[in-house]
């Protein structure tokens, strides 16, 4: 159990105008600070952008489409399927031709 708690961390972020504590992992304590930068960035921009115009709420949901569509493409750069699938093709032709 000891060493359980040892990996964990407890972490305050600064998110927009709020405080939140979190327990995280020890190895993620620099993703998790990265992204309450990133959610406060880009909440920041759509609010100065929509100010008096736009609900907290909806402000907060255009955040998260932001983000969401960020990770989204870049997770699209990353599928390895399609190099899979070639690899997977171009090791059995070779197989084939050495038997």
């Amino acid at each position: 159990m000891a060493e359980q708690n040892k990996d964990r961390l407890h972490i305050r972020l600064h998110v927009y105008d709020e405080e939140i504590e979190v327990v995280i992992n020890r190895d993620d304590e620099e993703f998790y600070r990265l992204a309450a930068k990133l959610i406060t960035e880009r909440y920041n921009a759509y609010a100065q952008a929509y100010k008096g115009r736009k609900s907290d709420h909806t402000v907060a949901l255009m955040t998260l489409i932001d983000i969401a569509l960020m990770y989204q493409k870049e997770r699209s750069h990353n599928d390895t399927v399609p190099y899979d699938n070639v690899l997977a093709r171009l090791t059995a032709e070779i197989e084939d031709a050495l038997r």
